[in-house]
């Protein structure tokens, strides 16, 4: 019986603790906390073996079993108090339930920069019209005459008074949404209880998009159980729609990890209802992920000797393709896909235009520059001025010649015919590895050149941001400076200034204690250790202002959660005695906890 206790607690769970150990062969069972499988799964932790990499499937299959209750909606509308008035021309007008709705989600962006463009009024104004009833669309025809300042007001009293909640209010409304989390956040998936990550499906309102998104302004309408796909398993209890309603499919897929879906309408995209990131499904898609990266580095060399002879190729489809992996590699640019009419002009490495480049043999005492400007993914303008090496220059030339500004650079290449051709030269490889690959590799090597062991913490987590721009830098991550960081700015320059008035008095009493005939040598002591202990502090303080000034543009984020080998980042806190937390707040933590579990300060990527 030792013996088969002390088999299945090697094969513990490195997540519980206490485990229920069951040994059928021997009739043994126990619900006590298990001291052997605590120590094993540590063991087996340091090792690298957990949850994250058991029972493979090779055959597409995600799940046996999956249940859950379905999505949240979002609620129906509430209509306006009486006192709230809507004006047009001049005059009160009592709009009808659906146009109200819709023209208060315009006052509620009344005083945002979108209102103010063409584009989004004209949008709006052709949405809202078809809410309108007969009588009002015959009223209202011209959106400058429309008043929507009383709405806005009490959108923003009630916003107030939301900032003004008291203790038992806000007390209430976390009991109120732990319960939802309980009943719609949580699935049962083969057996255990996995997070659900965003079970609330999004209310109606107005479309944004970043740019500008042609279709800015158009109404994203209110989505119903109608719409709904549901996704469970045969055996498990389906959910069930809200009263009166019916779901639009009820479907047993467990090829996908998807829970719900439903199409929205303002871009065609369909829209799910995923686990958790935490969850083990979607560990396992990170892990595999970044390992894929992890094996381009052994064809990498391959792959860039192959890509070089290419330029020289008699084909032209084989050196527009070879160029094109050049750009995705060096400048980690995405591969871009074909797009509608409709949809926002954004490009990728395949679907840049002639437009989209310029060559100067001479450019600011560079020789070969490339002068690339177009709009990326989320209409986010990349501009970069490139040196490259000679044959991809003339290479460039030959692409060009005969075409006008609107044609397509690449116009022998797509994105589904690289793909084809990579993943001919490596299990898993397509266009978007390069760009995880370069990323993770980048931050690696950053960490490496910034990094003094001999360092604080705060100089440390100062390097640590610098190598992860590099990363955004490369992956073109740009942000808008965020309106508050003047304002914040101006709060840590004051911290500063009266941080350093601090330092500047305790040097001078601690000189005057030196000067004067005290014995005290405590006293000194503990002046001196004040001192020092201000001094830190106002490291600290001028560090973290230079890391905000420095990161003010960019995005550190976006690179952090989809294209950095987090195991990097967990190495590198446990080589130099960063706390993990200091790099991952907790959502990242629980989205990456197989990185943690998994790698120790030797990991290389």
């Amino acid at each position: 019986m030792r013996l088969a206790r002390r088999l299945w607690c090697t094969l513990a769970s490195v997540r519980h603790d206490y485990v229920r150990c069951f040994v059928i062969s021997v009739g043994f069972h126990t619900d006590r906390p298990c001291v052997l499988a605590r120590k094993s799964a540590r063991t087996v932790a340091r090792s690298g073996f957990n949850r994250w990499e058991e029972e493979k499937r090779e055959d597409g299959v995600k799940w046996t079993y999956l249940e859950h209750k379905g999505p949240v909606f979002a609620p129906a509308y509430d209509p306006l108090p009486a006192n709230v008035k809507f004006e047009y021309d001049g005059r009160e007008m009592r709009l009808s339930e659906g146009a109200e709705e819709v023209a208060g989600f315009y006052a509620r962006m009344l005083d945002h920069d979108y209102t103010s463009k063409p584009a989004f009024n004209e949008n709006f104004f052709k949405d809202w019209r078809k809410t309108m009833t007969q009588s009002e669309r015959e009223r209202i025809k011209d959106l400058s005459k429309c008043n929507f300042r009383p709405m806005a007001a009490h959108f923003a009293q009630l916003a107030e008074q939301n900032r003004n909640r008291t203790k038992e209010q806000k007390a209430a409304l976390k009991a109120e949404n732990e319960q939802l989390m309980k009943e719609y956040g949580i699935c049962v998936i083969d057996g255990h209880k996995e997070k659900i990550g965003n079970f609330k499906i999004e209310p109606p309102g107005l479309f944004r998009g970043r740019g500008e998104h042609p279709k800015m302004g158009l109404v994203k309408r209110r989505v119903m159980p109608e719409d709904v796909i549901i996704n469970c398993s045969k055996d498990s209890k389906i959910p069930v729609a809200p009263p009166g309603h019916r779901w639009k499919e009820v479907r047993h897929d467990n090829t996908v990890s998807w829970l719900a879906s439903w199409t929205e309408n303002v871009q065609g995209q369909v829209k799910y209802i995923m686990l958790n990131p935490s969850s083990k499904l979607k560990g396992e898609k990170d892990w595999q992920k970044y390992e894929t990266a992890r094996r381009l580095l052994k064809h990498i060399d391959y792959i860039r000797d192959t890509y070089r002879d290419e330029w020289k190729s008699k084909e032209m489809r084989i050196r527009q393709r070879a160029v094109a992996m050049y750009f995705i590699d060096k400048l980690a640019l995405r591969a871009g896909n074909e797009k509608d009419d409709d949809q926002a002009d954004t490009v990728g490495c395949c679907s840049l235009r002639v437009e989209h480049i310029e060559l100067h043999k001479e450019l600011n005492g560079k020789e070969n520059v490339v002068v690339f400007d177009f709009l990326g993914k989320d209409s986010i303008r990349y501009y970069n001025e490139v040196e490259v090496e000679k044959r991809v220059f003339k290479n460039l030339e030959l692409f060009k010649e005969n075409k006008k500004a609107g044609d397509d650079l690449f116009d022998r290449l797509n994105t589904s015919v690289l793909n084809d051709y990579l993943r001919n030269l490596m299990e898993g490889l397509t266009a978007k590895v390069f760009r995880t690959f370069n990323a993770s590799f980048t931050l690696q090597k950053q960490l490496e050149e910034l990094t003094d062991p001999n360092s604080s913490v705060p100089e440390k987590l100062l390097a640590y941001n610098r190598a992860n721009r590099a990363v955004a830098i490369l992956c073109n991550h740009q942000r808008a400076v965020p309106k508050t960081h003047e304002k914040s700015m101006g709060n840590l320059k004051e911290k500063i200034r009266v941080k350093r008035e601090q330092v500047d008095q305790c040097q001078k009493e601690l000189k005057d204690l030196k000067k004067s005939n005290v014995r005290d040598a405590s006293a000194k002591d503990k002046k001196t250790k004040q001192l020092e202990r201000l001094k830190e502090q106002l490291k600290k303080l001028e560090l973290q202002e230079t890391d905000r000034d420095e990161n003010k543009t960019i995005a550190l984020g976006t690179s952090k959660l989809n294209y950095l080998d987090p195991r990097i980042s967990v190495a590198w806190c446990k080589k130099f005695g960063v706390p993990i937390e200091k790099i991952f707040n907790k959502t990242q933590r629980d989205k990456f906890r197989w990185a943690i579990d998994m790698a120790d300060e030797t990991y290389v990527f």
